[in-house]
């Protein structure tokens, strides 16, 4: 059963959230309304997705979800928002975030978000939003092949061959201790590798990596 920590400061939302997804026979582990709560809960419960409201009143679920990818790594965090730019999007995603759903979804299509995330696959939900991000990554990874480009944002070219299984793990859904014992690797080894890969494609966090990787097409190893 998906484990899930809600986090939004609208007692009644929350209330809905909460109904949708017993509904759905997801364990609700945490509640939290403010982003402080929202990384003590994530580290403490350890859930398998972090269902994120990204305005709340005490700082940014932009700088929670950051401090949750950075001290609970192996929950999702999925960003569930009233806004839909670019700039709150890419942010996200920046901070760590593998999904993102704007408010006002069916609760089956919620429902179906968190269970993505918590298998490892990165989903956007919300009017053009896919589209949006499926062409940025597009022309990020364009830009990455371009003879003039010096800088890439992303250069995979540049991961040995065990970095390469490691970022294919991560991209299906599998945390540290699974990529450990798959590749028969130290827990210290396998973190070690997920941040020389986080420094070669100069992504900000390990959603971002993932999010990257699926868009190349990683992420086919079942856990």
């Amino acid at each position: 059963m998906t484990r899930v920590l809600v986090v939004d400061d609208h007692p009644v939302l929350r209330d809905g959230v909460r109904a949708a997804l017993v509904a759905a026979s997801l364990d609700i582990v945490g509640e939290a309304a403010s982003a402080a709560d929202a990384v003590r809960l994530a580290v403490e419960l350890r859930p398998d997705v972090v269902l994120l409201d990204l305005q709340l009143p005490d700082f940014s679920g932009i700088e929670a979800a950051r401090r949750i990818a950075r001290d609970a790594p192996d929950a999702a965090v999925l960003a569930f928002t009233m806004s839909d730019d670019d700039e709150t999007v890419f942010a996200a995603l920046r901070a760590g975030a593998i999904g993102y759903v704007v408010k006002g979804v069916e609760s089956r299509e919620l429902v179906h978000a968190i269970e993505t995330v918590a298998h490892g696959d990165a989903l956007f939900l919300g009017p053009g939003l896919a589209r949006r991000v499926l062409a940025h990554f597009t022309a990020t990874r364009a830009a990455a092949s371009a003879p003039r480009v010096t800088n890439p944002v992303l250069e995979a070219a540049r991961l040995t061959d065990r970095e390469t299984e490691v970022l294919e793990l991560m991209a299906a859904g599998w945390g540290n201790a699974e990529i450990s014992q798959r590749l028969y690797l130290a827990p210290k080894t396998v973190r070690n590798n997920v941040s020389t890969i986080l420094g070669k494609l100069q992504a900000s966090s390990r959603g971002e990596a993932v999010v990257w990787a699926r868009a190349q097409g990683l992420g086919g190893a079942s856990p």
